[in-house]
């Protein structure tokens, strides 16, 4: 056995006071196995040792979760006997580092959360962040990225229905990948990942274990240095059509009462599914290495408790059980085979030729894993570091018409079209709405119930304010749910950071997740599931220095009519465009002071919870009565470019009259005040009537129709005119003319 040294440790990510912990936790120098497994169960990414102490202020229960944080995924009460099961997870580093791989295997990883526990996926989705469209790597980034995404999930036929993109320098050196994936199943059905009975049979099914993946979960855990390149060897490959049949075999066993315990081999491969499922337990496990299907010679037990080999699962069944789980998987032309059994030891005992090659106690490798309190600034500290500057003075621009293009043909609210065409969207037959609304919706199958899925995030507003920043991206999760007609039932997070051990981080860490948690609490939005990214920082040559604070939220919501849905597109001429919500021209961190002026400046917009609970009801409400034809939330670019999404979307213009009185025209249209939404309508009065009742300010602001949008500037030159062709045409060629470049 070779010799543990300082430097080994240090190669296998432990801190000295942490190694001090393993040795104290066996008694004894670990021998490599050892220490490798130690190594992977105790990264940031596996263990949340920065994280999970703030993690438990996380509102996670309501009357239809069926099961929060701890699982594979998270699970909520549909009705009618049906669940629906969803989460969102990383693969930033990866994806850096090899994008078609990186983002491929980060789908295929989600999927497998999904149906691990009894689920049959109908859904993806991805939050996506790239650096400065202009910097040298980008274009390969974005070309690798979208195409592993679409190419995994659309081989394995599971319609990738909506998503986001951000374009910010501070990626440059980091792009983040966010995969969500929702599934559905029968409440009776859903399997966990406890491992239970004494003497049951642990069985390996899947693909076979290569070298590819080796110590991904502790290079997911540090940040990059020059050495990327080299890192490459630690990025899965995946197979999606390995994958389509993994799927079906576990299903078909589901289908039985053969399973005990169900784990996907997700980050640390081996190592962690078989210490979740026997933690989880409160049991022992025992594997024979010899009996790991391999895909290369000569692996040794290290290479194979830390590969991270995609398609690959671990079961314990009941016994007796075997021959009849044997014979599905061999159908689906995939590997299996016992690999070893439940034990009472409450230790992780590996045997290899004959040989105990680890023998490691399980508390210290999960429940008791190394927990950080790390220093954290106040806010006041913060806020003096990050050093955002005040709101200058207001421009006082009326130039609307050219301000409303330059936005629309920006990297930042440019169409995403180029990507998700290259998705498959449709497949399975059940998608009714799909990118470019506030929300996608599917239908559960074989029923009148719809599922409404979004993801959210304003990175420059958590940057600028951690707090109102995680307030806002849970809220506009929300408010977009609603804008469809769905109830938002519950959320999913992908918590992306820089570096946990320097304070300012972990003072956008704290403030985000304090945000989120008093938005879920007031919205009545629990967060059932998740993944914590951190370390998302560079120092390679053109790479920023630490990514912007990225809490991406997941949010699923139920429609139990879809044929009542709303969409953005306005649909006939005639109609009464109403700003619902109270507008103060909050231009602070707005895109249209960032864009037409070049200026970031200013407080993050505030964000009242209980005006976003009011307007998600009254959405609700009118688009369930069917007195409102289009509905759209304000975001990014504020109520002109919600308008104006809105004309894109049903190829019809409108007419705005801008009175005297508004003193700044821009900052009124551009402003990112929170809490609104655009409706068409032929009956003005009866929305006024239920906004009014909500306590919700509204004001008429538009007349659709013709095929242009007309600004009626009264006093300050009459009208501007932005012809929809034109505008379509600005709008959509950000993307193609960049990857074409």
């Amino acid at each position: 056995m070779s010799e543990i040294t300082p430097a080994i440790v240090a190669e296998h990510g432990l801190s000295p006071d942490e190694y001090e912990r393993v040795l104290h936790a066996l008694g004894r120098a670990p021998n490599l196995t050892e220490l490798g497994i130690f190594s992977v169960m105790w990264s940031e990414h596996c263990s949340y040792k920065s994280s999970r102490i703030h993690l438990k202020k996380l509102p996670t229960t309501a009357p239809w979760v069926i099961c929060g944080p701890g699982e594979n995924a998270g699970v909520i009460d549909i009705g009618d006997g049906d669940a629906a099961i969803f989460k969102m997870e990383s693969h930033n580093h990866p994806s850096y580092i090899e994008p078609y791989q990186g983002a491929a295997t980060g789908v295929g990883g989600i999927l497998r959360d999904v149906f691990t526990m009894g689920a049959r996926p109908v859904a993806n989705m991805n939050a996506l962040r790239f650096g400065d469209p202009a910097h040298p790597k980008m274009r390969h980034l974005i070309s690798g990225v979208v195409a592993g995404i679409g190419g995994y999930g659309n081989c394995v036929g599971v319609p990738t229905v909506g998503g986001e993109t951000n374009f910010d320098p501070a990626y440059n050196g980091n792009i983040l990948v966010n995969a969500m994936t929702v599934g559905v199943a029968k409440t009776d059905k859903i399997f966990y990942s406890a491992a239970a009975g004494i003497g049951n049979p642990v069985v390996y099914v899947g693909s076979k274990t290569g070298r590819d993946g080796i110590h991904g979960a502790t290079m997911a855990s540090a940040d990059f240095g020059e050495d990327s390149e080299e890192k490459r060897p630690t990025v899965q490959v995946g197979d999606p059509f390995t994958e389509k049949l993994l799927i079906e075999a576990c299903l078909e066993l589901m289908a039985s009462d053969a399973i005990v315990a169900i784990q996907d081999m997700g980050a640390a491969g081996l190592t962690s599914s078989s210490v979740e499922m026997a933690s989880k337990g409160g049991v022992g496990i025992k594997l024979v290495m010899d009996q790991v299907p391999c895909r290369e010679t000569g692996m040794t037990p290290y290479e194979m408790m830390l590969s991270e080999s995609q398609e690959r699962m671990l079961m314990v069944l009941k016994p007796g059980r075997e021959a009849e789980a044997e014979a599905i998987f061999h159908k689906w032309e995939l590997d299996f085979a016992v690999i070893g059994e439940v034990t009472d030891t409450g230790r992780m005992e590996l045997v290899w030729k004959g040989d105990v090659v680890a023998d490691i106690p399980l508390g210290p490798l999960a429940d008791d894993a190394p927990l950080y309190d790390r220093p954290a600034m106040s806010r006041e500290e913060y806020k003096a570091w990050a050093q955002v500057k005040p709101l200058g003075e207001v421009p006082e621009s009326t130039d609307i018409a050219g301000d409303l293009m330059k936005l629309m043909a920006s990297p930042h609210l440019a169409s995403r079209r180029w990507i998700w065409e290259q998705y498959d969207s449709q497949v399975g037959g059940d998608t009714i709405q799909k990118s470019g609304g506030d929300a996608a919706l599917v239908r559960v199958h074989g029923t009148t119930k719809a599922l409404a899925i979004t993801t959210d995030c304003t990175p420059r507003y958590c940057y600028a304010d951690p707090y109102e920043g995680g307030k806002q991206a849970i809220a506009e999760a929300y408010r977009n749910i609603s804008a469809v007609g769905a109830t938002p039932l519950a959320v999913t997070n992908c918590l992306n950071f820089a570096n946990p051990q320097r304070p300012e981080i972990m003072a956008q860490i704290v403030g985000c997740l304090e945000g989120m948690s008093d938005a879920c609490r007031a919205l009545d939005f629990p967060i059932v599931s998740g993944n914590v990214s951190l370390y998302n920082e560079s120092k390679a040559t053109g790479g920023g220095s630490a990514i912007l604070p990225t809490p991406a939220i997941g949010a699923v919501g139920l429609m139990p009519d879809w044929s009542k849905s709303a969409a953005i597109g306005l649909k006939d001429e005639g109609e009464t465009l109403l700003l619902i919500g109270h507008t103060k021209g909050h231009v602070g961190q707005s895109l249209w002071l960032d864009v037409c002026h070049g200026r970031r400046e200013g407080e993050a917009p505030p964000v009242d919870l209980a005006v976003e609970r009011r307007l998600g009801e009254t959405l609700r409400q009118l688009i369930g009565e069917g007195i409102v034809s289009a509905v759209h939330d304000c975001s990014d670019g504020g109520a002109a470019v919600a308008m104006a999404e809105m004309a894109l979307a049903g190829s019809m213009g409108f007419t705005m009259t801008v009175v005297p009185q508004v003193a700044n025209p821009a900052a009124m249209l551009f402003g990112e005040d929170q809490g609104r939404a655009v409706v068409a309508t032929r009956d003005p009065e009866r929305v006024q009537a239920l906004a009014n009742a909500a306590e919700l300010f509204t004001i008429p602001v538009g007349v659709t129709g013709g095929d242009a949008i007309v600004f009626d500037l009264v006093d300050r030159g009459g009208e501007q005119r932005v012809g929809l062709a034109d505008l379509r045409t600005a709008h959509e060629a950000f993307l193609p003319t960049l990857m074409q470049a």
